[in-house]
């Protein structure tokens, strides 16, 4: 069905969701004499860190993703966030639902190391759609949506942080091996300490004691 036209026309953090999560607020339009009777649509959101600007401190904390700023003409490529399903019911001429999106924190993925590099400003983002159209005047015409349907959105920094902070505020989560976790598991019993912050603290101060003697 090549009428269809995708929109976003803004995003928001989900208060109540159990974990993480960004809504962003698609508007959908087919030919008015149409009647769409279901979307069933894959959505994929791309980051474009190409098409912003970056200080000094934000180009320093994005080099382990892009190297330094001498790469960046060949190295500040997309990077994927997020794959989401997402159906739409039946409707005529517009309509407008919610794109429902949980997000990580873990450093590991390339879009959180990202999203945390930055002081501020917007993300810009790059929505693509494909699928499955239902429509017709008399029953289901089945058509595919065209690959080429997309939408661009610019996400203020503070909306990831909003959604980050109501579960996670003012931490970071690391993904290590079973047995790194449990060397340091071992290493905070010998020394009683009453945290991993603690730990990982007492282990940073050691190696910049180590550091200094050198």
């Amino acid at each position: 069905m090549s009428e269809l036209g995708f929109a976003c026309t803004g995003v928001r953090s989900d208060p109540y969701a159990a974990g993480p999560t960004l809504v962003f607020r698609l508007r959908i339009t087919a030919p008015a004499e149409t009647r769409v009777h279901a979307l069933a649509l894959q959505c994929q959101l791309r980051i474009e860190p190409g098409r912003r600007p970056y200080g000094d401190g934000e180009g320093e904390r994005l080099a382990d993703l892009f190297g330094g700023r001498e790469r960046w003409a060949t190295t500040l490529n997309p990077i994927q966030f997020a794959t989401v399903p997402l159906l739409v019911p039946g409707f005529t001429g517009a309509t407008d639902i919610d794109l429902v999106v949980p997000c990580t924190y873990d450093q590991e993925v390339a879009s959180a190391r990202y999203f945390r590099a930055l002081d501020g400003g917007e993300v810009p983002l790059l929505l693509l759609f494909s699928g499955t159209a239902f429509a017709g005047p008399g029953g289901f015409q089945v058509s595919p949506v065209p690959w080429d349907r997309e939408a661009r959105v610019r996400m203020p920094v503070r909306v990831w942080r909003e959604a980050m902070d109501r579960h996670f505020p003012g931490s970071g989560w690391l993904r290590l091996p079973d047995e790194v976790m449990d060397e340091l598991l071992a290493y905070r019993s010998r020394r009683a300490l009453p945290s991993w912050e603690a730990t990982v603290r007492e282990l940073l101060a050691a190696a910049a004691v180590e550091e200094t003697v050198r």
